[in-house]
Order: structure tokens, then C-alpha cells, then sequence
């Protein structure tokens, strides 16, 4: 059997999954990409005090600084994990925990970390794709003027979206002379490739998705570490980011890649 033959009938086999699974794969996709927003802002009321005191202890900024900057993660987060999951006010919501990342970044010195800041770029760009779902197909970004075609801005936000998104992966490269190591840095890195320009992107994405998927739940199984130990909060951060980075590629797998891709201008050729 060639290696076309082979590729083709994995794209029919993504094509299959998502004619059962298009009505719901859009739904899931946004509950995973909001989930490690849903958690942090969860954590922030059981940890109320031991947030406060940390970022007041860090930043030196007093107890109402401190308090302020807890209560904004809280609702910010999960006020908008609300608003995206009942489809109001998306983009207000998107731009909300854009700001909530920023702020994240900033507070807990993230920027000096170049694994959790590609993590958190990677977030971004899954905000990014879910920004451009909320667009309605017809809008242009002025009311009144025509579709701007190629150049709209909800296929730069795909761009953008899916270039960030394999930040991620990144992450996960292992730089050692095992064989395992080395096949799967090849494999990872061609698919992240045909996400970032967009080539065979659904079936890559999906790939991509299956992979991570076993990845988070062999290397992040917080619930088999006891709560008490520093290891579980650990594992359960990552987890929840991973999975935010699943919800994604799932947005990807559902919408396609947008119009500034290498298998939208194959249609042209």
C-alpha cells in the first residue's frame, strides 16, 4: 500500500469522525479550551489566602493590592468561562482572559520562564481561534463594508491561533539519544509543521490531539498524587493547560484551518 494511499485513507477516516461528531465537536472543543481557566478561578476561592499572601509577600504590594489582584483572577475567569460556555458576549470575554494571561504572566513571573511563557502563548492562541468562532461568517470588522475575502481578520486570527497553539508541543520535545525520544521529536515536529501552515491541518490536528491526549493523562495524572503534596498542584496545572491546548486543536479539527493555509490555496491551484 503507498504511502498516498495510506494518507488518504487517514483523511477519510478524519473526514468519518467529523461528520458523527460535528454537532457536539465544536461544544467540546470549548469546554476543554476553558477548562484550565475554570480551575484557576475555582482554586483562587479555595486558596483565597494563600494566593493573597503569596503575590503580597512577591510584589511587596499590600493587602488590598494583593486581595484585588485574587478577586480579578476569581471572577475574571470565572465570568468568563460563563459568558463563552452560554455563547454571550464572547469576544468581551475572550479579551477578559487575554488580560487575566497578561496579568499572570506579569504576577507570577511567568515572562523568565520560557516553558510556562510558551505554554501560556500556546493559551493564547487557542483564545485566538475560539475569538475567531465567534465571528459571524459574513462580518467585516466595519459595519457597512463589504467581506474583506482573504485578507478578513477572523483568517489572520486562525493563523495566529494555530501558529501559537504548537508552542506547545515545543514544550514537549525531549533532547536525548533514545530512539523512542528521537522518533517522536520527528513525528511531533512534522505535525506541528502542518498545523502552523496549515497542510492536511484537520488530520494533523486530530493527531495531534490523540497524541497529547495520552501524553496528559500518562504524565499528569494528578489524581493518583496525594493533595497534600506540592506535586499535585503541579501535575494538575499542567493538566489543565494541556487540555485547554486539546480544546484548541479540536476547535481546528471543527473549523478548518481558514483561509490563510496551505489547503485553502490548494482550492485555487
Amino acid at each position: 500500500m503507498g504511502q498516498e494511499e495510506l494518507m488518504s485513507q487517514a483523511e477519510d477516516v478524519a473526514d468519518q469522525f467529523l461528520r458523527v461528531t460535528k454537532q457536539y465537536l465544536p461544544h467540546l472543543a470549548r469546554l476543554c479550551l476553558i477548562s484550565t481557566f475554570l480551575e484557576d478561578g475555582i482554586r483562587m476561592w479555595f486558596q483565597w489566602n494563600e494566593q493573597k499572601d503569596y503575590i503580597e509577600a512577591t510584589w511587596g504590594c499590600g493587602y488590598f493590592l494583593a486581595t484585588c489582584f485574587v478577586l480579578l483572577n476569581l471572577t475574571g475567569q470565572l465570568g468568563g468561562c460563563v459568558l463563552i460556555l452560554s455563547r454571550h458576549f464572547v469576544q468581551y470575554a475572550c479579551f477578559g482572559l487575554f488580560g487575566i494571561i497578561a496579568l499572570q504572566t506579569v504576577a507570577y513571573s511567568i515572562l523568565w520562564d520560557i516553558k510556562f511563557l510558551m505554554r501560556n502563548l500556546a493559551l493564547g492562541g487557542g483564545l485566538l481561534l475560539l475569538l475567531a468562532e465567534s465571528r459571524s461568517e459574513g462580518k467585516s470588522m466595519f459595519a457597512g463594508v463589504p467581506s474583506m475575502g482573504e485578507s478578513s481578520p477572523k483568517q489572520y486570527m486562525q493563523l495566529g491561533g494555530r501558529v501559537l497553539l504548537v508552542l506547545m508541543f515545543m514544550t514537549l520535545l525531549h533532547f536525548d539519544p533514545s530512539f523512542f525520544s528521537i522518533l517522536q521529536n520527528m513525528v511531533g515536529t512534522a505535525l506541528i509543521i502542518l498545523v502552523a501552515i496549515g497542510f492536511k491541518t484537520k488530520l494533523a490536528a486530530l493527531t495531534l490531539v490523540i497524541w497529547l491526549l495520552a501524553i496528559n493523562i500518562y504524565f499528569n495524572a494528578f489524581w493518583a498524587v496525594p493533595a497534600y503534596k506540592p506535586m499535585h498542584d503541579f501535575l494538575k496545572y499542567d493538566f489543565f493547560q494541556t487540555t485547554s491546548v486539546i480544546g484548541g486543536l479540536l476547535l481546528v479539527v471543527a473549523l478548518g484551518p481558514g483561509g490563510v493555509s496551505m489547503d485553502e490555496k490548494k482550492k485555487e491551484w
